[in-house]
């Protein structure tokens, strides 16, 4: 079940962190490079970052989050996350099929990913994204951005 989180709710960030920061951890080790911001959020950055949040809750276990923000007919995804314990069993596609249900007919969904994240990189693909950049954060980080438009 997908339901909308309350990311200003303290329990709520704690939840989130909860999954977010095993799901990095596993992505640092791909990219190599361990110092994704995402694993540097507390309850408090969460809290206060403008993201609409919806969880993947199997019985009351989160298992996977997606958060965006919506610029008109833009969306765009900033974390999609499944905890380790719960990869491939097809959270992710759910949480982004969620998302893009709520776009409009000239809707596009944007998302960034570690260019070195191979199964990210191939779950977007496969989810009919287009890579529309490559480009470096802090000289050394490879980032990938993709599109993907509603009609």
């Amino acid at each position: 079940m997908i339901r909308r989180m309350d990311i200003t709710d303290p329990h709520v960030a704690e939840e989130v962190l909860g999954i977010q920061i095993p799901s990095y951890k596993v992505e640092a080790e791909l990219i190599g490079f361990e110092e994704l911001p995402p694993l540097k959020d507390t309850v408090a950055t969460l809290r206060s970052c403008g993201e609409d949040f919806y969880g993947y809750y199997l019985d009351s276990e989160l298992c996977g989050a997606i958060s965006i923000k919506e610029k008109g007919d833009i969306i765009d995804i900033h974390r999609l996350v499944v905890h380790p314990q719960h990869f491939r069993k097809g959270i992710a596609k759910e949480l982004l099929r969620y998302v893009e249900s709520m776009l409009g007919s000239e809707g596009v969904l944007i998302v960034t990913t570690g260019t070195e994240n191979a199964p990210a990189v191939c779950f977007y693909k496969k989810s009919g994204f287009v890579e529309t950049n490559v480009f470096l954060v802090e000289g050394r980080l490879s980032i990938t951005a993709f599109q993907k438009n509603k009609s």
